[in-house]
């Protein structure tokens, strides 16, 4: 008989031997698989019962706020990830992403930063409302933008528009902290000096570390500046960087950023492949995208029947998982960016719109299932959840 692959794995041999054990006296493994299963919620938690320990501006639109576990215990997280903040806003209950900015290595406490929206529905309310000795609850650490030693090259060129520097500020604070063998370059455009996030500690760190390169680039600049201006170019990025070989590519920002950036990064002859993108929430116009239908207005109302009961209304420009939590239904949720499929809806007739890229699966497409926080209601709607 032809050797199996698996046959070759480290431990095989032993594992086989233990089953043989096993079936012949009878050995009982459920204690060992309650202990895996006390390890798997150790890392992965279904929900995180937090309190703010800390609160400080660090720009004029933008708080850091320190989180602590009210239980004394944070799971671990790979720098890049985000935890999912669950409040009641206005009465609604909702959910959002925020990137943890804080080490890896610092076990005691998260940190995420707060920029307010304009019309921010749970940005103003944790500027606004939020304060020292507040509780919140909140996912465990997800998402996949981070460094994967295996497929991923040593030197990092992370691109960030505004406050998506943050989950930068956790790779370099990782790498710098624990001596590893990368090198990153850190392009940061902002419209203005003030709106820059950890300014100066990024400052001091790439004059104390030789192997980080920070290169602010300023749509507005002060009098007298002589740093990069404009926005992050290709020609800015070469540079810096010298070669585009051997180095991989991680951008985190306004989606007009990656409409920019990544076609400047192709022309210089970056595969698609070496550049990553963190997922940023829905359009905030998502009329403006391509393959919006010109008959459908942004504030044009429809209404979305429930199988079993019950509808509410939501307008064209809204996402269904908006419109739901402020009907007042809740649908789990995570990333809020079309990416984790959480928040999956059916739909069972009618038109819908969704942004091109949004990966769902060919099994979901088949059935009619669609992410509802990136998915817009073209006309009036059934769905089942």
């Amino acid at each position: 008989m032809e050797k199996r692959v698996y046959e070759d794995f480290d431990g095989y041999d032993e594992m086989v031997k233990e089953i043989e054990v096993s079936r012949k006296y009878g050995v009982n493994h459920s204690a060992a698989t309650h202990e895996a299963d006390q390890y798997i919620r150790l890392l992965h938690p279904a929900r995180l019962k937090l309190e703010v320990a800390d609160i400080r501006d660090i720009s004029p639109t933008t708080k850091l706020f320190r989180l602590v576990s009210r239980d004394r215990y944070l799971p671990p997280f790979q720098p890049g990830q985000y935890i999912a903040l669950h409040v009641e806003a206005e009465g609604i209950r909702t959910a959002r992403p925020y990137s943890i900015c804080s080490s890896p290595n610092q076990t005691a406490f998260y940190e995420i930063a707060v920029r307010r929206v304009p019309g921010g529905l749970v940005s103003n309310h944790l500027l606004d409302r939020v304060e020292r000795g507040t509780q919140l609850e909140a996912s465990g650490p997800a998402g996949n933008f981070y460094f994967n030693p295996l497929f991923h090259d040593p030197t990092m060129v992370l691109v960030a528009g505004g406050s998506g520097v943050t989950p930068f500020r956790s790779m370099v604070l990782e790498t710098l902290e624990s001596a590893l063998d990368r090198t990153i370059h850190l392009f940061y455009g902002s419209k203005t000096a003030e709106e820059l996030l950890f300014h100066d500690e990024f400052l001091d760190l790439s004059d104390k570390y030789e192997r980080f390169h920070y290169i602010p680039v300023l749509e507005e600049p002060p009098a007298g500046s002589t740093g990069a201006e404009g926005f992050i170019k290709g020609t800015t990025v070469l540079d810096a960087v010298g070669d585009v070989e051997g180095r991989t590519f991680y951008l985190c920002g306004p989606r007009a950023m990656y409409d920019f950036c990544i076609p400047e990064l192709e022309a210089l002859g970056v595969r698609r492949r070496k550049i990553r993108t963190e997922v940023y929430g829905a359009p905030l116009k998502v009329w403006e995208t391509p393959g919006w239908p010109a008959s459908v207005k942004p504030g044009d109302t429809f209404r979305v029947s429930l199988e079993g009961g019950g509808a509410f209304e939501t307008r064209a420009a809204e996402p269904l998982l908006s419109a739901m939590e402020r009907a007042g239904i809740l649908v789990p949720s995570l990333c809020r960016s079309g990416e984790c499929s959480m928040c999956r809806i059916r739909v069972v007739d009618g038109r819908v719109f969704q942004p091109p890229g949004v990966p769902v699966r060919k099994s979901d497409r088949r059935f009619g299932y669609v992410h509802s926080c990136v998915t817009y209601a073209l006309e009036d709607l059934r769905i089942a959840f």
